[in-house]
């Protein structure tokens, strides 16, 4: 009878977990030594960009089997958490992302949006108003940026962003007078907050998310586009929940919806896909984002690039619209925006000059604070906005 072998030991799992980072670590380095010694740098960012440290990072820290998941939400909370706090990994975020879509490390990212799906935490549980744990959030040790004038830009992507020089530049777009100029929809609209109270009470889909337009986060979008109608613009809401019944092909279904929009109303120049962000700790415990000296939550705007490699022409115009908006957001209450997010996936931004993602406060905030980051978005917003009808 053949021996059986034993399961490798702890140690073995160590030893390999050397192996495979120091493997990855060689690989960006030989990268680095085929340039000349200024370009060292930027040769092992694009390393972390392209995967290769980020993919073996990945696998020392979660193990080999990981790369069998679909999409970076279908990770255990401590995969996520140590994807997310951890610097190594967070430099290779998108890279990340695309490997775990495609299912392994040497598979092309697949062709169409589904590859673009919004990486997001799905709590499991509710907290209640009161046991969220408010935070502030701004810049982190733990990434990088490019900065100017305090306007900060989370990226990962290895694409080269000159804050300065979009602050500079004018916003590419005018506003028409006449029909709707913006357009708000929700590629994930079923998203919901914390239920806070008698009057706020949602029957749910699954946690923190509901098909009550009432509770969820199509009212911030409403009360968005009733903040921007009071500053004089003209707004089209679209109240579709692209995510239900099914959450996987939201943004599929969002492209095909937001297209038809935009070709029957041509006025349209701004579109805001409007969301709410997810933040939860390994033990369980519920964030909620919140503006200094005000019941508001935080917002964020997330912007798309062509950083994996799907055409996107407009990526550096419509950061430079978000550029201006998070001077103006700043400017108005320094502590409402979060640094702006800068991502490898287009998000379907792709469709228009003045495509925007707008994460307004997390699950663990209430509608309330959602609402009131609503309103004084739109007034910072108005500020940029109104110098761009047309002449």
């Amino acid at each position: 009878m053949p021996r059986r072998r034993r399961p490798p030991g702890r140690g073995w799992t160590v030893l390999r977990r050397g192996i495979a980072l120091g493997m990855a670590l060689t690989a960006a380095w030989g990268v680095a030594l085929t340039a000349d010694l200024s370009g060292a740098a930027g040769a092992l960012r694009a390393a972390w960009g392209s995967g290769t440290v980020a993919a073996a990072a990945l696998r020392a820290e979660l193990g080999p089997s990981v790369l069998g998941d679909t999409a970076l939400g279908g990770l255990q909370p401590w995969q996520r958490l140590a994807v997310e706090q951890s610097p190594a990994l967070l430099a290779g975020r998108e890279a990340v992302d695309r490997l775990l879509s495609a299912g392994a490390a040497d598979s092309p990212p697949p062709e169409g949006p589904a590859e673009e799906a919004e990486p997001e935490p799905q709590p499991t549980g509710s907290a209640g108003a009161e046991g969220a744990v408010p935070q502030t959030l701004g810049p982190s040790e733990y990434r990088q940026y490019d900065q100017a004038e305090g306007i900060y830009v989370a990226n990962p992507t290895g694409l080269e962003v000159d804050v300065a020089a979009m602050a500079a530049a004018p916003v590419e777009l005018t506003l028409p007078e006449e029909g709707p100029q913006i357009l708000i929809f929700h590629t994930h609209g079923t998203e919901a907050y914390t239920p806070a109270g008698e009057e706020d009470v949602y029957e749910p889909t699954d946690p923190y998310r509901t098909l009550d337009t009432d509770f969820n986060v199509v009212r911030v979008g409403e009360e968005l586009a009733r903040a921007l109608e009071e500053e004089g613009f003209s707004v089209l809401h679209d109240t579709t929940l692209y995510d239900y019944p099914s959450y996987n092909d939201a943004y599929d279904r969002s492209l095909e919806g937001v297209a038809a929009l935009l070709e029957e109303h041509p006025t349209v120049r701004v579109v805001l896909d409007v969301h709410r962000d997810a933040l939860e700790g390994e033990d369980g415990t519920v964030y909620k984002t919140m503006t200094e000296g005000a019941q508001a939550a935080q917002v964020m705007l997330v912007m798309g690039t062509d950083g994996n490699g799907l055409p996107h022409e407009r990526w550096r115009e419509n950061l430079t619209l978000a550029v201006h908006l998070q001077r103006a957001l700043n400017g108005d209450c320094p502590t409402l925006a979060r640094p702006i997010s800068l991502r490898g996936g287009r998000y379907n931004q792709q469709l228009s000059t003045g495509a925007l993602l707008l994460e307004v406060g997390s699950h663990g905030n209430t509608l309330d604070e959602a609402l009131s980051a609503a309103r004084l978005f739109a007034r910072s917003a108005a500020e940029v906005l109104s110098g761009l009808w047309e002449a």
